[in-house]
């Protein structure tokens, strides 16, 4: 819960377990060329894998060691951050592609408990007041850090929390540390509130103005602002705040002609020429409260039907109430289903997830109203701005232009669900394997029988354990997942039931072991990322390593997967990387009834598969 509350001895000392993270390390070459060939493998007949051997070597011994040594002293000049944060930054802004479908995911929260708070209205109200009261937290330095406990048993108790207080704040890391606590990252947090994505040709801007104090509501394409906070930085009553939402839920405008969120929608580029209109136009000061606001809360005006549905409206919606843009948009339904879009560029899942569940574990358990609150006479017509926009001729033909392709783009986008209820999480632990490695091998075995191959696939990792830290790629499709695949798609018969258990036990291991070798910075794929960056930005012409059809192969991820660990979550999602591939969001509930996804049900604990077709 967050609760805004006077700074204790206890908050300093958590606050410091943050200032002492490790550097994310550069992984030696040799070992990032191995497991890079330790991936290909399974996806490479003998002949094409001689060739990239070849291609290794060559890399390793000549021009690859020269941009290695390059990138570690590189390293060594920039103690201030890590070596993949500017790069990744730049591939995220400089990416010309609508953000829609094919960078921005979405979470979305467990309905309220208590069902009569799900009213629209209510759960608004709550939820706007939950997210302000972390940014409050947030900004007086009040925020507990980020801790990742692998034994929350003896680190993420009162006793542990008490005792680092004595530890002298150059040592608590340390003493973290010692009882596998590992403090992540939280430099990305500031960019959670007043931060847009501003389009800007060639390659686009992160932008926050932390002095702004008003919320960006959108409903029915209609933009509205008004203050959450006052003068000295307090939170506006929130009877003011529901009154303020209740006279925007009651304005019968019907939807714009032309509505302006389609432009946040479109390639990078276009949107660029088309705001640089707007601002000619006379637009710049409603373009700056746009930017500039809190965040952005999107009112939807139907109920949501079922959990494909949610994800088709959180994900994309019909393109008029959502700013694309903005770092995170809260969207709630009419019935009172929620959810946060959010922006990729500026920050990765830990950030957002960590103010997800603060939102829904404050705004469930420390509601601001209730139900049978009444909000206050307040003058709504005089505190609530409605944004209006010039718009010429050429910016119209921009909006009827960028409806139609996002029209036809979201059309191709399939997107089901499955629940498998059987065994689950507790079951596959008792079993000694990895509930993750079981959820990967799933999706391998799927595609097998489906399409009769094995291909490039992606699981995300966070390195948030690590300055400046993002994510590393786990490559789960590998020489064990494809034989265990095998002989249970195409040969089972030839198989003793525990021949195949020790496969799968196989499959556990080797998964369990890149998942922590990615987790301590120690993948191949930011390595490999980070020397071709080097390599472009010195003018070096690209090593042949880049140019093997193998490298482009096993980047094109048709299988890209994700998985989430929290109560308040219900669903999440994000589109496939590659038309012709799969997006897949899974989860192990505590109970056994698990949202999965997929065009093909595939028969796995907890998966949810989003497909473009």
């Amino acid at each position: 819960m967050v609760q805004i509350r006077a700074p204790s001895p206890t908050h300093r000392r958590a606050g410091s377990l943050t200032h002492h993270l490790l550097e994310l390390p550069i992984p030696k070459l040799e070992d990032t060329i191995r497991r890079y060939l330790s991936a290909q493998k399974p996806l490479l007949d003998d002949g094409q894998f001689r060739k990239t051997e070849q291609f290794c070597k060559s890399f390793e011994n000549g021009i690859g060691k020269e941009l290695h040594e390059q990138l570690v002293a590189q390293d060594k000049q920039n103690k201030h951050t890590s070596y993949i944060s500017g790069p990744w930054f730049d591939m995220y802004l400089s990416a010309r592609d609508s953000i829609v479908l094919n960078f921005n995911p979405f979470i979305a929260f467990n309905p309220d408990p208590k069902s009569e708070y799900n009213d629209q209205l209510t759960r608004a109200t709550n939820m706007t007041v939950s997210a302000i009261r972390f940014l409050r937290t947030l900004r007086e330095g009040l925020l507990e850090p980020e801790v990742f406990h692998l034994n929350p048993a003896k680190s993420d108790t009162d006793t542990f929390k008490k005792l680092i207080r004595f530890v002298p704040s150059s040592l608590s890391w340390y003493g973290a540390y010692l009882v596998n606590a590992y403090p992540l990252d939280m430099s990305q947090y500031f960019r959670l509130f007043n931060s847009t994505r501003l389009p800007r040709p060639g390659r686009d801007e992160l932008f926050t103005d932390d002095k702004a104090r008003h919320l960006l509501v959108l409903r029915k394409g209609h933009f509205y602002v008004f203050d959450v906070l006052d003068e000295n930085g307090n939170i506006v009553s929130a009877s003011e705040i529901q009154a303020h939402l209740k006279y925007i839920l009651s304005d019968n405008s019907p939807v714009p002609e032309f509505p302006l969120a389609y432009l946040a929608t479109e390639n990078r580029d276009v949107w660029a020429e088309l705001r640089q209109k707007l601002v000619s136009d006379g637009n710049e000061e409603n373009l700056k409260k746009v930017d500039s606001a809190v965040f952005c809360l999107c009112l939807d005006d139907f109920p949501i039907k079922d959990l494909v549905h949610l994800s088709h409206n959180m994900l994309h919606g019909d393109g008029t109430n959502r700013w694309f843009d903005k770092s995170f948009n809260l969207i709630i339904a009419k019935d009172g289903t929620a959810a946060v879009h959010f922006e990729h560029a500026w920050g990765d899942g830990v950030a957002v997830l960590r103010f997800f569940n603060e939102v829904f574990k404050d705004s469930t358990q420390a509601p601001a109203i209730t139900p049978q609150s009444q909000p206050v006479r307040a003058d709504s017509s005089a505190a609530v701005q409605k944004l209006s926009f010039k718009l010429n001729d050429a910016l119209k033909a921009g909006i009827s232009a960028a409806k139609e392709k996002f029209d036809a783009t979201t059309k191709t986008l399939t997107i089901d669900l499955i629940r498998f209820q059987r065994g689950g999480k507790e079951f596959l632990k008792k079993e000694k394997l990895s509930p993750d490695s079981v959820a990967q091998l799933a999706f391998q075995m799927a595609f097998l029988r489906q399409y009769g191959q094995t291909v490039a696939t992606y699981e995300s990792c966070s390195t948030a354990a690590f300055k400046h830290g993002r994510t590393e790629t786990i490559r789960p499709a590998s020489i064990f997942t494809k034989r265990c695949s095998e002989a249970f798609v195409r040969e089972p018969s030839k198989h003793s039931a525990k021949e195949l258990q020790q496969m799968m036990a196989e499959c556990s291991k080797y998964h369990g072991q890149l998942t922590k070798e990615a987790a301590m910075g120690q993948g191949f794929d930011r390595h490999l990322f980070a020397l071709r960056y080097l390599a472009a930005a010195k003018g070096i012409a690209l090593p042949e390593l880049y140019l093997d059809p193998a490298y482009g192969q096993i980047n094109h991820n048709i299988l890209s997967t994700s998985t989430l660990v929290s109560p308040a979550v219900n669903i999440g999602g994000f589109a496939p990387v590659v038309p012709d591939g799969f997006g897949i969001g899974y989860r192990f509930p505590r109970k056994t009834n698990i949202p999965v996804a997929g065009n093909q049900p595939v028969q796995g604990p907890g998966t949810q598969i989003l497909l473009s077709s």
